[in-house]
């Protein structure tokens, strides 16, 4: 690839804006150092067989921002990487309708955003991008705070003290006592009747005899 014509993508990269017609994924991806990463790019296009290129930009996307060139697949040659590429860390892989790029023992320097592209007459057309970003220690989620709710006091009023029913003991007696006091009354009438009774023959007789 002529030099020429890599500064000539490199100026338009920066004004061009991702297409549909090429599905890269994943987005975005946060890995630990010395980890691997792999990044697909699905060309829906027609032939399927166009070459695909993988580019990096190491900084935010800007008019001034730099983009390197990595690799690509060439039916012939196989992998072909850019001159400053790191070669044992990058590797491309073809497909009928896909390029997968996999990066191994990933630092820090490497994080970015990767695309990739295809050439056409004179069309050039992008992924939207993977931003990569390799950090030494993954943060932590942190939890979400738990609100104490306050207990709600609650007023206890003093139980009802049940009365107690009479033991049967208690029961026993009073209606032996009742029962005693009827049979009392009872002699008590009995008595006054037949006194009563004996008068009234006293008298009677003393009026016989007169």
């Amino acid at each position: 690839m002529q030099p020429g014509l890599w500064l000539l993508l490199a100026a338009q990269l920066a004004a061009l804006r991702g297409s549909s017609v090429l599905q890269q994924v994943p987005v975005s991806i946060m890995v630990q150092t010395n980890q691997m990463v792999t990044m697909s790019c699905e060309v829906r296009t027609s032939p399927t067989s166009t070459r695909v290129y993988w580019l990096r930009q190491r900084q935010a996307p800007s008019p001034d921002s730099h983009h390197e060139f990595l690799a690509f697949w060439d039916p012939t040659k196989g992998i072909v990487y850019d001159q400053m590429a790191e070669q044992e860390k990058l590797t491309v892989f073809p497909g009928t309708t896909r390029s997968i790029l996999n990066l191994t023992r990933l630092n820090p320097a490497d994080s970015g955003v990767y695309f990739c592209m295809t050439i056409g007459n004179p069309q050039l057309t992008f992924g939207k991008g993977t931003r990569l970003t390799v950090v030494d220690v993954l943060p932590t989620t942190a939890q979400p705070t738990r609100k104490t709710t306050p207990k709600k006091r609650v007023c206890r009023f003093p139980s009802q003290v049940t009365q107690k029913a009479p033991s049967c003991g208690l029961l026993t007696l009073s209606l032996l006592v009742a029962g005693v006091l009827v049979l009392l009354v009872s002699l008590g009438v009995a008595i006054h009747l037949h006194r009563l009774r004996r008068r009234a023959r006293l008298r009677l007789l003393q009026q016989f005899y007169k």
